[in-house]
């Protein structure tokens, strides 16, 4: 069975349930996205600075309502790339292109109804309730200065509904845990309705469940996505595929078992790893060891005193 988390229910509640057909599964119910999924191309990317790649020729298609994630060590050049996807850093060379049309050349206020972002940090703590930050969602769809209508008030708050925060409504944004402003975070970019969604370790300070949630909200409503991820398992879990990047380069693309190898592992985090198959979910499992590569167990574990 293959791992795919498309419906609501927890696969330990029902292990034997079919997966989704096709990328991205089936969709959410009617009104979950405005826009439907777009085709994301990035088409060799370079970002320099100082001299140096940050990102090095990066290509990558993702297909509507497709799931890819992006993984690799620090300093990979994820957030640097997917910066590139929103228009917050314009590459030195190369395109990205939405539904084929390049986002550098798309009207800020018409890309923002097409692609949603969840960023891993913000700039600073908003003197804003939940509620106003998440109601910024609705901004890209309205003229300036223009008021919430009742359709907005209904997307505010199914957002912040689904992100299980509608209790902190009225909660000033800046007392928030960490936890919970990436959870409001999450509604605004919600609130916005668009078919694509770039997020970058939208499961940063999250607890397990709402990890789990989190990233079962991505595949159900049936967003493209491109997702970066430090934790290989929710990757190999969610994802349709996976890019693996390693000093600014793409060295591994492709469906989670065929990208999730030791020697990948090795060669890229540095690791010695064990890769197998989850009885339940049939997805790859990967289980770091706490030993170098190409050394024995007893080489990373101290020896007691007896």
């Amino acid at each position: 069975m293959r791992g795919r988390f498309g419906g609501l229910a927890p696969w330990w509640t029902d292990p034997a349930a079919e997966p989704p057909e096709g990328p991205g599964g089936p969709g959410g119910p009617a009104g979950d996205i405005d826009d439907a999924p777009a085709a994301l191309d990035i088409e060799k990317v370079t970002v320099t600075v100082r001299g140096r790649n940050l990102v090095d020729g990066v290509s990558l298609a993702v297909a509507p309502g497709e799931v890819v994630g992006l993984v690799g060590p620090n300093g990979a050049g994820k957030s640097t790339l997917l910066r590139t996807l929103y228009r917050a850093l314009r590459p030195t060379s190369g395109r990205v292109l939405l539904d084929g049309a390049d986002v550098w050349a798309t009207p800020g206020k018409a890309l923002a109804r097409r692609l949603a972002t969840v960023l891993q940090e913000t700039a600073g703590d908003f003197e804003l309730t939940v509620h106003d930050v998440a109601a910024m969602g609705r901004s890209p769809h309205k003229r300036a200065f223009a008021g919430d209508d009742a359709r907005d008030r209904d997307i505010i708050l199914s957002s912040l509904r689904e992100l299980g925060v509608e209790h902190l409504a009225r909660a000033p944004f800046s007392r928030l845990s960490g936890g919970e402003k990436q959870r409001v975070l999450i509604a605004r970019a919600l609130a916005q309705r668009a078919g694509t969604m770039i997020l970058d370790e939208p499961t940063n300070h999250l607890d397990l469940r709402h990890q789990l949630d989190t990233l079962r909200l991505v595949r159900r409503i049936g967003v493209t996505a491109v997702v970066a991820l430090h934790d290989l398992n929710l990757a190999a879990a969610f994802c349709d595929r996976i890019c693996v990047l390693h000093a600014g380069r793409a060295v591994a693309e492709g469906p989670p078992a065929r990208v999730l190898t030791p020697e990948m592992l090795a060669g890229v985090y540095g690791v010695e790893a064990e890769v197998a198959e989850h009885p339940r979910t049939g997805v790859p499992q990967v289980t770091v060891l706490p030993t170098a590569p190409g050394r024995g167990w007893d080489a990373a574990v101290e020896p007691r005193a007896p």
